[in-house]
């Protein structure tokens, strides 16, 4: 099993931690060509239900 050969101190552990946190949250955003609302990539819009061209969900009126 691998062992850390010296002590890696907190301000070093917390500074590589917030590396990863930065780069997950800046999530880009894509614009639906069905309904113009920004949405996330390779995922349905959550506005209208379309995803490439097509409706995958049902998206009641209520709502």
């Amino acid at each position: 099993m691998a062992t850390p050969k010296a002590k890696v101190s907190k301000s070093r552990r917390d500074k590589r931690r917030a590396q990863f946190t930065a780069r997950s949250k800046a999530a880009e955003t894509v614009t639906c060509p069905n309904c113009g609302e920004p949405t996330l990539p390779h995922r349905a819009c959550r506005h209208c239900g379309h995803y490439r061209g097509r409706a995958v969900t049902k998206k009641s009126s209520n709502s």
